[in-house]
C-alpha cells in the first residue's frame, strides 16, 4: 500500500469533511497593484494576468508592487474567466478583473490550488465570479498530512512538466533565430527581390461580435489570441488572424479552413498572388505591432500600424523553400502529436489523471 493509502487509512478512513473556498481563502482587491503604463519593458518587476498569457511584460515601476514568494506565495484569480495561477514572486497587474488569494486558516495552501485544479466551472455570462458563485464551491479538506502528501505528490509531477517546457522554450528561440535568419534579404537565394508594404500584399478587417458560444457549431472563433470557442457561421477562411485590442494585441495566429473572428481579431485575407500564404504568415510574426501600439486604457493596434511595414518578397520557388524549412521548425515547437510538446501532453495527462484521483474523496457523514 503506497504512503498516501496509508495516511488516508490512518486519518480518514470514513471520509473527509467539505469546505466551501470562501471558507478556507480570503481575497484581496488588486486596485492597488495596478500598472500605469501598458508599454512594458523586456526586465524590471513582473506584469501579471490571470488569463492564459501569465506574463504579460515587465515595468520598472516602484510603487504598488505586490509582494509574495516562495514561503509566502498568493493565487491570482480572473475574476471573470475563473483562469488562476500560482504566484511565489513580486508582481505588478494589468487590471482590476482579478483576485488576490490567500488562506485564511490553517491549510496547505498548494493543497487547496491542485484542488481548484479539479473544479469544472463555465460561465457565459461577463461578471464577476468569485464572490457570488466560484468561492461557495466545495473542495474536500482532509487531515493536513494527507494535504501535504497529495500536494508533494503533484508538484512532483508539475516540476517534470516544468523542465520539458523550459527545453521547449529553448527550442522556441533557436527556431524565432532561425526564422529570422532565413527571412532577411542578405540570406535569400535569387536576385529578384521585391520590397512591398504589408498593405500591398494584405487587405487587413476587423472581426466582428465579441459574444461567443462556448459549445456548439461548427466553425472555430479566433479573438485575439487563437480559437475562443465556436460559432455556427464563418467570417474568414485560410488566413492569418492578428489580435488588435488588450493584453493580446500583436499576436498572430493562423486561421485554418473556414472559421470566425471576433472584433478583437484582424483578419489579414491575402491579396497578392506573387506572396504564398503560409510566407505571408511568416512574415507577420516577424513584425513587433505591440512595440507601436498606441497607449491608452489600453494597446491598440490601428491599420496603420499593420499595413506601414516594409516586407521582403523574393522569387515564388525562394517562398517554398523558407517555407518548408519553417514547417519543420514549427512542427517540432508547436505539433502536439511530436517531440517535445507530445511528451508535455502524456506528462499533463499522466499528471491530470492522478490529481483527480488523489483528489477524489468520499465525504463524512
Amino acid at each position: 500500500m503506497s504512503k498516501i493509502e496509508d495516511l488516508i487509512k490512518q486519518h480518514c478512513p470514513n471520509g473527509v469533511e467539505y469546505k466551501e473556498l470562501g471558507e478556507v481563502l480570503g481575497y484581496e482587491q488588486p486596485s492597488k497593484y495596478i500598472v500605469k503604463s501598458t508599454r512594458y519593458e523586456n526586465e524590471g518587476t513582473p506584469v501579471l494576468t490571470a488569463g492564459q498569457t501569465f506574463i504579460l511584460g515587465y515595468t520598472f515601476e516602484t510603487d504598488g508592487i505586490y509582494t509574495a514568494s516562495k514561503s509566502n506565495p498568493v493565487i491570482i484569480f480572473d475574476d471573470f474567466t475563473t483562469s488562476f495561477h500560482w504566484v511565489d514572486f513580486d508582481f505588478k497587474v494589468k487590471s482590476s478583473a482579478m483576485k488576490m488569494l490567500r488562506p485564511k486558516q490553517d491549510i496547505c495552501f498548494k493543497y487547496v490550488y491542485f484542488a481548484m485544479k479539479t473544479i469544472k466551472y463555465s460561465t457565459l455570462d461577463h461578471s464577476r465570479q468569485w464572490i457570488s458563485n466560484y468561492s461557495k464551491i466545495k473542495i474536500p479538506v482532509p487531515p493536513m498530512p494527507v494535504q501535504e502528501e497529495i500536494a508533494r505528490i503533484l508538484d512532483a509531477f508539475s516540476e517534470l512538466e516544468k523542465e520539458l517546457e523550459k527545453e521547449l522554450e529553448k527550442r522556441k528561440q533557436q527556431y524565432e533565430y532561425y526564422r529570422n535568419k532565413l527571412l532577411s534579404p542578405e540570406n535569400m537565394k535569387g536576385g529578384d527581390i521585391k520590397f512591398l508594404p504589408l498593405s500591398d500584399i494584405y487587405e487587413f478587417k476587423y472581426g466582428k461580435g465579441n459574444t461567443i458560444p462556448t459549445r456548439g457549431g461548427e466553425y472555430p472563433v479566433y479573438g485575439s489570441n487563437g480559437i475562443v470557442g465556436t460559432h455556427y457561421e464563418y467570417n474568414s477562411e485560410d488566413s492569418p488572424v492578428i489580435g488588435h485590442i488588450g493584453a493580446y494585441a500583436g499576436i498572430v495566429n493562423y486561421g485554418y479552413g473556414k472559421h470566425f473572428v471576433t472584433y478583437n481579431g484582424v483578419i489579414c485575407k491575402l491579396k497578392n498572388k506573387e506572396v504564398l500564404p503560409q510566407y505571408g504568415y511568416y512574415l507577420l510574426l516577424l513584425q513587433n505591432f505591440m512595440e507601436q501600439a498606441k497607449e491608452g486604457s489600453q494597446p491598440f493596434i490601428s491599420y496603420e500600424i499593420l499595413e506601414k511595414p516594409i516586407v521582403p518578397v523574393p522569387s515564388l520557388d525562394e517562398q517554398k523553400r523558407i517555407i518548408s524549412i519553417l514547417d519543420k521548425f514549427d512542427a517540432l515547437v508547436n505539433d502536439i502529436s511530436i517531440g517535445i510538446p507530445a511528451e508535455i501532453n502524456a506528462r499533463r495527462q499522466q499528471y491530470e489523471h492522478y490529481r483527480n484521483k488523489l483528489l477524489t474523496f468520499k465525504e463524512a457523514v
